[in-house]
């Protein structure tokens, strides 16, 4: 039996001309797990990343903090969905300026309608499949896992598709999945065992690397 390491990327530059790269402190989150699993003696039979920058810039950060020089693995369905994509298909007025509070709050409502619209089949954002198929290119990773691999593997994608693959796990409905996607932190780790019979889930969004009080102001969301 191994261990599926699901861990969502760096803070990303949320608010920005281009969210898909990592901030500065996002770069520290990730350098910083990578510490923690060199200190923890930590090993990975293989590593898979979505196509995204932020996915494989948080696997660099991983990387340099833990020293080791393995190469991971592209898998498509790790990537995330489109949420300007969503929100604009509400035709809902904007939420307005994102690094206020109000006008944070006010996408993450949007986002959280446009999910569940998404997710019901209502609303079908330009440029997106179906839910059905993003849940089901996300969770064939971990068939693919079962089949090809019987020790500890690490998954760097984000909120989306672990939420779903977590989902799927626990036979979540709709509802359950939306607040697990968007309470996943930045770097956090959750874990699934995996036999080639079936995954189980045995952690959820955790952050063992950011527990000493230096580190408290490191964990973000976004």
């Amino acid at each position: 039996m191994g261990t599926i390491h699901l861990v969502r990327h760096g803070q990303a530059s949320f608010g920005s001309d281009d969210y898909d790269r990592l901030s500065p402190l996002g770069w520290q989150q990730g350098r910083r797990l990578g510490e923690h699993w060199r200190a923890h003696g930590q090993r990975f039979e293989a590593v898979y990343t979505g196509t995204l920058r932020r996915h494989q810039e948080t696997w660099q950060a991983i990387r340099e903090g833990w020293g080791e020089a393995l190469e991971a693995q592209v898998w498509p369905g790790l990537d995330e969905y489109d949420s300007a994509a969503l929100i604009e298909a509400l035709h809902a007025p904007p939420p307005g300026d994102p690094h206020t509070p109000d006008g944070y709050r006010a996408h993450f409502r949007l986002l959280r309608d446009a999910l569940r619209q998404w997710m019901d089949g209502v609303i079908s954002p330009r440029g997106m499949p179906d839910y059905e198929t993003f849940r089901r290119e996300a969770v064939a990773l971990l068939e693919h896992v079962r089949r090809a691999h019987t020790g500890d593997v690490l998954v760097v994608s984000s909120g989306g598709p672990i939420a779903t693959l977590v989902g799927h796990l626990l036979g979540a409905p709709p509802e359950t999945t939306i607040e697990l996607n968007l309470r996943i932190r930045n770097t956090a780790v959750s874990e699934v065992a995996h036999t080639p019979k079936r995954c189980a889930l045995v952690s959820f969004n955790a952050l063992p690397h950011l527990t000493a009080p230096e580190h408290r102001d490191w964990i973000t969301h976004a």
